[in-house]
């Protein structure tokens, strides 16, 4: 869907053979990512935060990456938790109330980022194809409410797993944070499970399509038509601020991608456990890299390496994200339309 946006490893569906006492070599490895991902991300993400927060102007752009930003902030705070999980073998110490609020966070933070990328590749499409409107109407108020509106959407979109989310006793004397899709205490039955099934399939074409297929097409097509329009008004948009946003979608399609694809297998019960742990492995590792590591590369978009290293922060990020280039396409844009 965090959605820039990202997600956590899926620690809280592990195997539930093993006792608190046993981690994996595996599994130490995946909380040291993700204690990498939280120095990197907090610190980071935080240096945008204040960059864009206070030391830049307040425009449309900037407040759409402010959101974005702070949504990926928020779920690198959660990563203590799950860390404290695989640690302790997957033994969940928090209790009921914070195994439902975390998780149900997390769906929420995921929706939220990959609704703020679509719309700032809905905007890219604005500002060059209805130049006139945006003028009119692409304001920083208008932007505001749609931003809550993105909040507003994810929390209902994830609030189903406040139900779902549920502690329970497994083997080796575990309490483990899973999924109950049936909501039924007997959920070994089989007409359960069946039920189960069901609404986890209904649950994974839901995510599948408003949290990955349908945004990422509508990426593709507002940047494919920008890159049209360009070339028929033959501008040069070479600018830093659009190459950001590709970044922005490349990074989204790679990060989200292995995740769709293992929560799919889980459909499945002939999957072996091989190939699944090797997705989850990689979706781990591209999570981690989009909540934290993406934001760094903008920096290096378009950009040489020592050029890098001689700017300061706030001049690179203002080089990023200030809308003077989208400016110039919609007063070229414009005047095009008064000479006719």
């Amino acid at each position: 869907m965090d959605h820039g946006n990202t997600t956590l490893p899926s620690t809280t569906e592990a195997n539930s053979s093993q006792s608190p006492a046993a981690v994996s070599p595996i599994h130490l490895a995946t909380v040291g990512l993700l204690f990498i991902t939280l120095l990197v991300g907090v610190v980071g993400n935080g240096l945008y935060l204040w960059v864009l927060g206070l030391k830049m102007r307040r425009t449309v752009t900037t407040l759409w990456f402010l959101h974005l930003v702070s949504s990926s902030v928020l779920i690198t705070l959660l990563i203590p938790f799950f860390a404290i999980y695989v640690l302790l073998g997957f033994h969940w110490v928090f209790g009921m109330a914070l195994c439902k609020v975390l998780n149900t966070c997390i769906s929420m933070l995921l929706f939220s980022s990959v609704f703020l990328l679509t719309l700032i590749s809905l905007d890219r499409y604005i500002l060059t194809h209805h130049p006139i409107w945006s003028q009119n109407y692409r304001t920083f108020c208008w932007a505001g409410k749609l931003a809550v509106d993105v909040w507003l959407v994810s929390f209902a979109l994830s609030a189903p797993y406040l139900a779902f989310w549920e502690t329970r006793m497994v083997e080796g004397g575990r309490i483990a944070c899973i999924n109950n899709y049936a909501l039924s205490e007997d959920w070994n039955r089989a007409e359960m499970l069946d039920l189960g099934r069901q609404i986890h399939l209904a649950i994974f074409v839901i995510w599948f399509l408003l949290g990955f297929l349908l945004p990422f097409c509508t990426m593709v097509g507002c940047y494919s038509r920008v890159v049209l329009k360009m070339k028929e008004k033959r501008l040069v948009y070479s600018g830093k601020p659009f190459k950001v946003m590709v970044t922005a979608v490349v990074s989204f399609f790679l990060s989200w991608l292995p995740y769709h694809l293992y929560y799919g297998l889980k459909l499945y019960k002939d999957v072996p456990k091989s190939v699944t742990g090797a997705v989850v492995v990689i979706y781990t590792v591209m999570s981690c890299f989009n909540a934290c590591f993406t934001p760094i590369l903008y920096l290096f978009v378009g950009e040489k390496f020592k050029q890098v290293f001689r700017t300061s922060l706030l001049t690179l990020v203002k080089a990023a994200f200030v809308d003077e280039p989208e400016s110039s396409v919609r007063e070229s844009s414009v005047r095009n339309v008064s000479e006719h």
